[in-house]
């Protein structure tokens, strides 16, 4: 790209509503004296960015176009070995009623992941069998059960039979969209909400066939208010488990619920991790279950150029940033800054020089980081700044280059490479090639990039941020 601000004009109108919305993010215009420096690095180690689970995980799911590509074949544990299990290669063979197989595929699904290979035959079989999955975000867990409480679903029963909880709100409204996608053209099947908002007169009866709820909207509607019967639920789901049990309340909710439901009603509890408090509240939850565990893919770095910039302060970091803008081609980008004054500070400048900008930081709201993300996404704005909320987890397949504006730090000021596997790993993907760029401004930094080159075994390249002919190379 010969200029960025050239690419970048034809989304004027964008620019517009950014200004705007920078402005409600409440990105603090700093005063001179109040600009950023490498001590505020120091000073806030960014421990504040942590953000719930639950909010981890949702953001996983939105930015997520595609599933993940996974290698690995799933880990089966079952009690009884001698007991056949079947996996399928296509939707065809799952013998699905042709409006729900019509629905799957306007999903854009053309062929089933790891997991639903081998998950759904046994989640469809009869008599019913219960489940316990595990696998990452992205894997497809969501559409696998989703299918699954959609076959069980008799339309000629007027009550609700499958229940499906999710941590938050906005999890389940993920959910609630993904089933409502899929039954697109089985307009037999209903669906309701059990969330906040949500409002049944006192006395009513639910008619809908599939619940998708929180715990405690669930809890009070099935037996404070008795709007529906948990004993006539034949399916019932525990999506997020590990979340669930993060989340305080949740876990006896779950159990509260659970205890209302007859024996013979098929569970299917998923989760993304699989440590030892997630398997014993999954031992409460479903009794004799298959297991399938499908472990993550390892993240590497064979793909990834890796290069260092040295800089004398913030505003020759600033200056490396804009050149190597200028000169090479970049799909869409992710600054990672250490705090949040120094992301708005940056977010501040590059809006100023016509950059198309988005920031998500700890300080914005569920909605908000849903917004940012969405927009980034759709490519709307072809940068993203932020702290460390977003250093685990999440893949957009257009990022093509990765910048350190600031080197991962542990608690001691000592280099944190898990941090920076999982930062440039969001860069070269779907085995295409990803720049990471590393600016260094201090003997401390310094020190931190040469510990991650030692630790990974991979050369961190030492790249002249004046030279164009230089930056051009690493672009090719």
């Amino acid at each position: 790209m010969a200029s960025a601000k050239l690419d970048w004009g034809k989304y004027a109108d964008e620019q517009e509503k950014l200004s705007a919305k920078v402005s409600n993010l409440n990105i603090e215009k700093q005063p001179t004296e109040n600009t950023p420096t490498s001590e505020d690095s120091k000073s806030d180690n960014g421990t504040d960015e942590h953000i719930p689970p639950a909010e981890q995980s949702l953001l996983q799911k939105i930015i997520r176009i595609g599933l993940v590509e996974t290698t690995k074949d799933p880990e089966i544990l079952r009690k009884d070995p001698a007991s056949p299990l079947y996996s399928v290669k296509s939707f065809e063979a799952l013998h699905l009623k042709p409006a729900l197989l019509k629905g799957v595929y306007a999903m854009g699904f053309n062929a089933p992941s790891k997991i639903q290979e081998t998950a759904l035959p046994t989640l469809l079989a009869d008599p019913p069998q219960n489940m316990i999955a595990q696998s990452q975000s992205g894997t497809g867990k969501t559409a696998a059960f989703v299918l699954a409480m959609l076959s069980r679903v008799d339309t000629t029963k007027n009550y609700p039979q499958v229940l499906c909880l999710s941590p938050t709100y906005e999890l389940a409204i993920q959910t609630g969209e993904v089933a409502a996608k899929m039954s697109a053209f089985c307009n037999e099947i209903k669906i309701k909400y059990a969330v906040r908002g949500e409002e049944i007169s006192r006395g009513s009866k639910i008619t809908e066939h599939i619940i998708i709820g929180t715990p405690g909207k669930v809890l009070d509607w099935a037996i404070k208010f008795k709007f529906f019967d948990l004993s006539k639920i034949s399916v019932f789901v525990l999506d997020e488990a590990d979340v669930m049990i993060a989340t305080q309340g949740h876990q006896d909710q779950c159990i509260r619920i659970h205890k209302q439901l007859e024996r013979t009603c098929q569970m299917m509890f998923f989760s993304a991790t699989y440590e030892s408090e997630v398997m014993k509240f999954a031992e409460i939850i479903v009794n004799n279950p298959l297991i399938i565990r499908l472990l993550k893919e390892e993240e590497s770095l064979d793909n990834i150029k890796q290069y260092y910039v040295k800089c004398k302060g913030l505003d020759e970091k600033y200056t490396a940033i804009t050149n190597i803008y200028g000169v090479i081609t970049i799909g869409q980008a992710i600054i990672f800054c250490h705090t949040r004054k120094t992301a708005n500070w940056l977010a501040e400048n590059m809006t100023k020089d016509g950059h198309a900008v988005a920031v998500l930081s700890g300080e914005l709201t569920v909605e908000q980081r849903i917004s940012v993300l969405d927009r980034f996404r759709a490519g709307l704005e072809k940068v993203l700044i932020t702290t460390n909320v977003l250093a685990r987890g999440i893949d957009v397949e257009q990022v093509t280059i990765v910048v350190n504006f600031d080197l991962p730090m542990d608690q001691n000021r000592q280099a944190d490479c898990e941090t920076y596997l999982h930062r440039i790993g969001r860069t070269g993907r779907f085995g295409k090639s990803g720049i990471a760029i590393n600016l260094v401004d201090s003997p401390h930094a310094m020190e931190i990039c040469r510990d991650i080159e030692k630790h990974f075994g991979k050369k961190i390249h030492y790249l002249d941020a004046e030279d164009a002919d230089e930056i051009e190379k690493i672009g090719a």
